[in-house]
């Protein structure tokens, strides 16, 4: 069967948040977790149905992606699909051709699991990597420690707190109350927590959601900040192990977070609550200005290496070298 692919509209996204709970497992590489979809939900149902996209074959899913920006295609597959050739050709062709909807012209970038067989093929025609991300792990078999400070499960009716300290956490955030609700609204804050931590004179000075993928499944945090008054005081590693206490309650086997490898506090935060790091990632990307050969010279497939040379999808002309640069 051929390879379908479309956006599953607010009806199928139980089916697309399933599927990614159903992927997740300890030792998987870092990858689409149902949190991503969950955070993403604080625009709406219709904003999130919009921005997923998945590919199945006769009617099973084996890849789900989240337009999580206008230029950014954040996507995993499923364990027994990562080196499908026939998968990972069709994914190759919806991202590289801006008319099928899924990226757009210009630099963008493509997040995939490491080991999956279209980072082979997207490099082999160019495709850039970008700057290092350090995805971090703690294991939940053991108990957690106590966190130290005063920890707050957020009801609805403390939305506005919540709110309140992630947009003094994060610079330029428009999170609201409305949000928080939009969010927890939605499927996957079924099993999720928001917290707030709070310091010795009561002010609330840090936030994280965890989001658990089921029993026996890595949970994520996404996400965690502490308020800018209220750093370099120990407040980001005191609510991350309450982070990993909340997931560990939900019934998760392991807590994961990712990071910009650049953001070295952040990593010595997680390190400090107990967290390991793992080998980087890197999300591939397309510039604006590189060479991109149009796939349907050879029917869809691998550009020729022979023959009628391919065409440059920026120009419309013949190319005759696969490395040029405009």
């Amino acid at each position: 069967m051929a390879i379908a692919s479309g956006k599953p509209g607010v009806d199928g996204l139980s089916e697309a948040v399933g599927v990614l709970r159903e992927w997740q497992y300890d030792g998987a590489p870092m990858q689409l977790h149902p949190g991503d979809l969950g955070w993403f939900w604080r625009s709406g149902a219709e904003a999130t149905a919009e921005a997923v996209r998945t590919w199945s074959r006769d009617g099973q899913i084996l890849s789900v992606g989240l337009l999580d920006g206008p230029g950014l295609l954040r996507l995993t597959i499923a364990p027994d699909a990562l080196r499908d050739e026939e998968l990972a050709q069709r994914l190759v062709e919806d991202v590289t051709e801006p008319e099928r909807g899924v990226l757009p012209e210009g630099k963008v970038n493509f997040e995939t699991p490491k080991g999956a067989l279209v980072q082979d093929l997207l490099s082999e025609d160019g495709w850039d990597v970008d700057e290092p991300w350090t995805p971090l792990r703690r294991d939940l078999t053991e108990p957690v420690e106590d966190p130290g400070v005063r920890i707050e499960v957020v009801r609805p009716e403390r939305a506005h707190v919540f709110a309140a300290v992630h947009r003094a956490a994060f610079t330029g955030s428009r999170f609201t109350d409305e949000r928080w609700h939009a969010m927890a609204a939605g499927l996957p804050y079924t099993d999720a927590r928001c917290l707030l931590g709070y310091d010795d004179q009561g002010n609330a000075v840090a936030v994280v959601t965890v989001w658990s993928a089921g029993p026996g499944r890595p949970g994520l945090l996404e996400p965690m900040g502490v308020h800018r008054d209220h750093r370099r005081r120990g407040h980001g590693g005191s609510i991350t192990v309450a982070a990993a206490a909340a997931l560990q309650e939900l019934g998760s086997s392991s807590a994961l977070v990712c990071t910009p490898s650049s953001n070295a506090a952040a990593v010595a935060t997680y390190t400090s609550a107990g967290f390991q790091p793992l080998p980087e990632v890197r999300d591939q990307y397309r510039d604006a200005w590189g060479c991109h050969l149009r796939r349907t010279e050879s029917g869809g497939g691998r550009p020729k290496t022979g023959g009628v040379a391919p065409l440059c999808a920026l120009t419309a002309e013949r190319v005759m070298r696969p490395d040029c640069r405009l």
